[in-house]
C-alpha cells in the first residue's frame, strides 16, 4: 500500500497540474474584502470571502501584485472616490493559483469598480423602500422642539475638521448668543463607524433628561461617497429615525445626500450650515420680541391718548351741565320772585319779613350749590392734572429710555446710552453700573 503513497510535494504537483489543465485562465467572482493589507514592496493581501448575515460561508486567500494593484487601485479611486478597503463587496478577475507551500489563493488580476458602486447604490435603495415601509423615513421629522435650542448634543469626531468649524461659528457668533453642546464622540467613517454611532445616540437617549437636551446634531463634513457608506445603514438610519429629540444633520457637502440625512428632522448642508440654522432661531425669536414690545408700546400710547381724550371730553360735559344747571336754578329764581312780586303786591309790607327770610335761604341754598358743584370741578381737574405727564415732570420726576424703550422694561447693559427726559431738558448718559434690587 505503501508503494503507491504520493509524497506531499508530489501531491502538491497533481492538484497544481489538475488546476492548470482544468480550470479557465480567469474567473469573475463577487465577494467581500477583509484582512485587506499592504506590504512595503507594494502588493496587496487580503481575503474574498462570501457571507449570509453575519456567517461567513466561504473565503479564499488573495493576492494582487505590486504592477497590478497599482493600476488597479489607481483606476478604482478615480471612479469611486475611495481607496479599497475592509468591508467592501467587488466583483474581481481572479486566476485561481496553488503553491506547494502558501497552498491555494486567487491572484488578483482586475477589479471593476463600477460594480461597487452600482451595489452600493442598490443596497441604499432596499434600505431606504424598507424605512419608507416601516413608517421610519420622516418619523424623526414629526419631532417638535423650542423655538430656541439652547442646549444640543453633538456627534462627531473630535478631530474632524467639520466639528471645528461647527464649534468655531457657534460659539464665535456675531449675536453672542449662548448655546449649551456635549460631544458624544464617535468613528464617522469605515467599519465600527456603525456602531459607534448607534452607541453615542443611544448615549444622547439615556443622559437626555439630565442634561436638558433639546436636539442632537450630527456633524461631519465631507469626503468621498463610499466614506459615507456607514450613513446610508439601516440600522443606523432606524436608530435616528426612533429618536425622541429632533436630529439635524451636517454630513457632507451639497452634493452628498446619505439616508441618514433623508431620516433626519432636517438636512443641512454642511456643519457650518447647522450652526447658522440655530443661531437663526435666536435671532427670529429676538426679532418678534422686538416687535411684541414696539406693539404693546404703541397700544399703551394710543389708550394713554384715548384716556386724556376722554377726560378732557368729560371735564367740558360735565361744566357744561353745572352751568346750565346754575342757569336754570337762576332764571328759576328769578322767575319765582316776579311772581311772588306779581301776586303778592298788596300783602307785600306784610310778607315783607318772610319774603326776605325765604329769600336769603334759597340764595344760600343755590350759593351752597354753586360751591359744592365747583369743589367737585375743582377735583376732577385736579385728578386730570395729576394724569398730565407734563404735571409729573413738572413735580421733578424724570422718564429714562434706552433706545426708545422705557428703562423699566429694556435690557439694560453696561455701556449703553441711557436718554432722561426732564420737563425741560434731555440728558444723555453711559450706563456704567448696574446693580439688581
Amino acid at each position: 500500500m505503501t508503494s503507491h503513497a504520493l509524497s506531499i510535494a508530489e501531491l502538491g504537483d497533481l492538484i497544481q497540474s489538475t488546476l492548470e489543465n482544468e480550470l479557465s485562465p480567469t474567473y469573475w467572482v463577487i465577494g467581500e474584502i477583509a484582512d485587506f493589507r499592504q506590504a512595503p514592496q507594494g502588493h496587496a493581501y487580503f481575503e474574498l470571502a462570501e457571507k449570509q448575515g453575519s456567517q461567513v460561508r466561504a473565503k479564499i486567500r488573495c493576492n494582487c501584485w505590486h504592477f497590478t494593484y497599482r493600476a488597479i487601485a489607481s483606476r478604482f479611486e478615480n471612479l469611486t472616490g475611495s481607496s479599497i478597503k475592509n468591508g467592501m463587496k467587488v466583483l474581481a478577475q481572479v486566476q485561481v493559483t496553488f503553491h506547494p507551500v502558501y497552498g491555494l489563493s486567487l491572484n488578483v488580476k482586475d477589479i471593476d469598480a463600477s460594480f461597487s458602486l452600482g451595489e452600493r447604490a442598490r443596497i441604499r435603495q432596499e434600505n431606504i423602500d424598507r424605512l419608507t415601509r416601516e413608517g421610519l423615513l420622516r418619523l424623526n421629522a414629526s419631532r417638535t422642539f423650542p423655538p430656541v435650542i439652547q442646549k444640543i448634543a453633538i456627534i462627531s469626531s473630535a478631530t474632524a475638521a467639520g466639528y471645528g468649524d461647527f464649534i468655531n461659528h457657534i460659539d464665535h457668533n456675531a449675536f453672542g448668543y449662548k448655546v449649551y453642546h456635549k460631544l458624544f464622540p464617535s468613528l464617522m467613517q469605515g467599519n465600527g463607524a456603525v456602531a459607534s454611532l448607534i452607541q453615542a445616540l443611544d448615549l444622547v437617549e439615556n443622559t437626555k433628561d439630565e442634561l436638558g437636551l433639546e436636539a442632537i446634531v450630527i456633524i461631519r463634513g465631507g469626503g468621498a461617497q463610499l466614506d459615507l457608506d456607514c450613513f446610508d445603514s439601516y440600522e443606523l438610519a432606524a436608530k435616528i429615525a426612533q429618536s425622541s429629540l429632533p436630529v439635524f444633520t451636517g454630513i457632507g457637502h451639497e452634493r452628498d445626500e446619505t439616508i441618514a440625512d433623508l431620516v433626519a428632522h432636517s438636512r443641512l448642508k454642511t456643519p457650518t450650515a447647522v450652526a447658522d440654522f440655530l443661531i437663526s432661531g435666536f435671532r427670529i425669536f429676538e426679532e418678534n420680541l422686538g416687535n411684541l414690545l414696539s406693539r404693546l408700546d404703541r397700544q399703551t400710547r394710543q389708550q394713554l391718548k384715548l384716556a386724556a381724550a376722554s377726560l378732557d371730553q368729560s371735564k367740558h360735559q360735565i361744566r357744561g351741565l353745572v352751568q346750565n344747571r346754575i342757569n336754570l336754578e337762576q332764571e328759576r329764581i328769578r322767575s319765582r320772585k316776579h311772581q311772588l312780586i306779581s301776586s303778592s303786591l298788596a300783602g307785600l309790607q306784610h310778607k315783607k319779613v318772610s319774603l326776605d327770610k325765604l329769600s336769603h335761604e334759597v340764595e344760600k341754598g343755590a350759593n351752597r350749590f354753586i360751591s359744592d358743584q365747583q369743589k367737585n370741578l375743582d377735583q376732577v381737574e385736579k385728578s386730570i392734572r395729576q394724569l398730565d405727564p407734563i404735571s409729573l415732570l413738572s413735580k421733578g420726576y424724570s422718564r429714562s429710555e434706552i433706545e426708545g424703550v422705557p428703562v423699566d422694561i429694556a435690557k439694560v447693559k453696561v455701556g449703553q446710552i441711557m436718554v432722561t427726559h426732564t420737563r425741560s431738558k434731555q440728558i444723555k448718559s453711559i450706563i456704567e453700573d448696574i446693580q439688581e434690587k
